[in-house]
């Protein structure tokens, strides 16, 4: 083993819609995590892995924004964020640009204060704002709380994401690597390829279904003989007028759902696919446990 390998866990939280997905799929390289311009696009803890041959390994968990819970799906992505404080060795906390800090805000530096290991504060897109302007932003984020290192950048253009990197490896303990080398996700290619599908529909789709869609693969094997991957996909939806608005006029909707999502998931499988979806309806899934689980949501695990 190198001795002057570091490697370790680092924690990226912060309010729906921050940037903490783009952030994490800017550094890896490769899309993993979706995003999109509603909140609350993640549901679930993702870890993806960040390796340097000459520095070590960064195992980045990528959370749910922390809001105010409206149903049991709620509480189980707050309850997944908030956990990942704790059991990690570096946070970093993503904010947007601006000297008014919310209550959001505020609840996380509170949370943060408890917190035995070193804090980042990333204020990210810094390009949407003038640069003398990042300056106030820095000093109205002092004043709550007493941060190790605090890093301006875009996460969308990349721009000073290596200082953040450079800053993290500063805060790693020395120890082995966790994954092999070429490792980039601990997620199921199944789970990737199902939030895929759910992105295109979010971006697809009005204000109200998208925080009460799920999506479940059914299906996904090589055809014999062939180098193309069949896969069948069910969108879970919570009312039978969300149903007729996903599938769209003549099956618009689901199509366009459909070819999106085929092109997205072609370049990750790097193989061509045979996309089919369905849309089914179950009532109010996102209060019901075992629904939840049923589409990989289970509040028991850490």
């Amino acid at each position: 083993m190198d001795q002057n390998l570091k490697s370790g866990f680092v924690t990226l939280i912060g309010r729906p819609n921050v940037g903490k997905s783009t952030l994490m799929n800017q550094i890896i390289g490769q899309k993993i995590a979706i995003t999109s311009n509603k909140p609350q696009t993640t549901r679930n803890k993702i870890q993806t892995v960040y390796t340097d041959e000459q520095r070590g390994q960064i195992v980045f968990v990528d959370t749910p924004g922390i809001h105010k819970a409206k149903n049991k799906l709620g509480e189980y992505m707050v309850n997944v964020a908030e956990r990942s404080i704790s059991d990690v060795d570096v946070i970093i906390w993503l904010v947007e640009p601006s000297t008014f800090i919310g209550a959001g805000e505020k609840h996380i530096a509170e949370k943060l204060k408890s917190a035995n290991v070193p804090v980042i504060l990333v204020i990210n897109k810094v390009d949407t704002v003038k640069r003398d302007e990042v300056l106030a932003f820095i000093d109205a984020y002092r004043k709550i709380l007493d941060f190790d290192e605090i890093v301006p950048l875009s996460a969308l253009r990349g721009e000073n994401v290596k200082c953040l990197i450079d800053d993290i490896y500063k805060y790693l303990p020395y120890g082995p690597m966790f994954y092999d080398e070429d490792t980039i996700t601990d997620q199921p290619e199944r789970q990737i390829v199902a939030e895929m599908i759910r992105e295109k529909a979010l971006h697809a789709l009005d204000e109200e279904i998208p925080h009460g869609i799920a999506v479940t693969v059914d299906i996904m094997k090589k055809r014999q003989g062939s180098k193309i991957i069949d896969i069948e996909a069910t969108i879970i939806c919570e009312r039978d007028s969300h149903k007729g608005i996903i599938i769209g006029k003549q099956g618009a909707m689901l199509k366009k759902i459909g070819t999106n999502a085929r092109f997205e998931i072609e370049r990750f499988l790097g193989s061509k696919i045979n996309l089919k979806l369905w849309v089914k309806v179950k009532k109010d899934w996102r209060d019901n446990d075992v629904l939840m689980k049923n589409f990989g949501y289970n509040k028991n695990e850490r």
